[in-house]
C-alpha cells in the first residue's frame, strides 16, 4: 500500500514537471538566455571592427574602472566611466528625492479627498504613461530651451535679460527624469496612504501632537513601505535611463545607459559593454536587495 501511494506522488510529480517544461523552457529562453550570452561576452576578446573575437579575456571587466596609458602602458582609473558612474548615481538619487518631495503630498492630498474625486486625481496622474517617454521628454525640452516657455516668460517678465542656458546640463537630465518618473513615486505611497486609518491622525491630535509630530510618527510609518516601493520603482529605471540623458543631456551629460549603448555601436567594444550592463544589473540588484530588507525589516517591527 505504502509503495503504491509513494508511485502515485511520483507519478504526480513527474505530470507536474512535464506540464511546467514548456513554461520553464521559454522563461530560460527568454530570460536567462539573453543573460547568459551576456554574460558570456563580457569575458571574451573585442573585435577589431566590432563584435567579438572567441577567445577568453578579462579586459571587458578590466576596462569597467581601469585603463592603461596609450603610451607607457601604466595602470590607471577610468575617470570618464567612473564619473559617468558617479553622475548616473547622483542623478538617479536625486530624481528619487525631489519625485519624493513632490510625490509625498500629492498621494496625501489625493488620498484624503472624497472617493469620487480620488479617481479623477489618479487618472490625472497616471494620464502621462499613455504619452510615448520621447514626446514627453521633448515636452520639457520644448520648455527649458533657450527659446523655451519659462526662458521667454522670464525674458517677457524683465527679470533676465538674456536666455538661461538650461539645455544639455545635468540640472536638464534631474528635471526631465523627475518629470518622467514622478507617477511611479506617486502611485505606491498613494496605495500606502489609501488604507490609512485617519482615526489615527484625530487620535494624535487628541493627544496635543503637532502636524509635524503627526507627520513623523504617525503619517510617515504607515506610508513607509510605499516611500520604499515608490524610491525603488523611481531609482531603478533611472539609473537606466536613456532617452532623457541623450535628448535632455545632448551627448554631454552621459549615463549609465548612454554608455552601453556607445560601446555596442560607435565604440564597437561589445565585451566592454557587456560587462558594463552586468554591473547596472548588479546596481540595481543591490538596491532591490535593500527595499527587499527594509520591507521584511518594517513588517516584523508591526508584526
Amino acid at each position: 500500500m505504502a509503495n503504491a501511494t509513494l508511485s502515485h506522488v511520483s507519478q504526480e510529480r513527474r505530470s507536474r514537471w512535464l506540464l511546467l517544461a514548456p513554461a520553464l523552457i521559454v522563461l530560460f529562453l527568454a530570460a536567462s538566455g539573453p543573460l547568459i550570452i551576456v554574460v558570456i561576452y563580457s569575458f571574451l576578446t573585442a573585435g577589431d571592427y566590432g563584435g567579438i573575437v572567441w577567445s577568453f579575456s578579462s579586459d571587458g571587466w578590466f576596462s569597467v574602472v581601469l585603463q592603461r596609458d596609450f603610451f607607457s602602458g601604466e595602470l590607471m582609473l577610468a575617470d570618464a566611466h567612473l564619473s559617468i558612474f558617479w553622475r548616473s548615481l547622483k542623478l538617479s538619487f536625486l530624481t528619487a528625492l525631489i519625485t519624493f518631495l513632490i510625490g509625498f503630498p500629492t498621494a496625501y492630498f489625493i488620498a484624503t479627498r472624497p472617493k469620487r474625486q480620488r479617481d479623477i486625481w489618479m487618472l490625472l496622474i497616471i494620464i502621462p504613461f499613455w504619452t510615448n517617454l520621447l514626446i514627453r521628454t521633448f515636452a520639457i525640452l520644448e520648455l527649458i530651451r533657450a527659446e523655451g516657455t519659462i526662458n521667454l516668460v522670464l525674458l517677457w517678465l524683465g527679470i533676465i535679460d538674456e536666455p538661461i542656458q538650461m539645455l544639455f546640463t545635468e540640472f536638464a537630465v534631474l528635471t526631465g527624469m523627475a518629470y518622467v518618473y514622478l507617477p511611479l513615486m506617486v502611485l505606491p505611497i498613494y496605495a500606502s496612504l489609501e488604507r490609512l486609518d485617519f482615526r489615527l491622525i484625530e487620535a494624535g491630535y487628541d493627544l496635543y501632537a503637532t502636524r509635524w509630530q503627526v507627520l513623523k510618527r504617525v503619517i510617515f510609518p504607515l506610508a513607509k513601505p510605499g516611500v520604499i516601493a515608490g524610491s525603488i520603482l523611481v531609482f531603478v529605471p533611472s539609473l537606466g535611463a536613456y532617452v532623457t540623458p541623450r535628448v535632455l543631456g545632448g551627448g554631454k551629460q552621459l549615463m549609465l545607459g548612454n554608455l552601453i549603448e556607445l560601446q555596442f555601436g560607435q565604440g564597437r567594444n561589445w565585451p566592454l559593454g557587456a560587462a558594463l550592463s552586468l554591473t547596472l544589473l548588479a546596481i540595481v540588484m543591490i538596491a532591490l536587495f535593500i527595499y527587499v530588507r527594509a520591507v521584511g525589516t518594517e513588517e516584523r517591527g508591526h508584526g
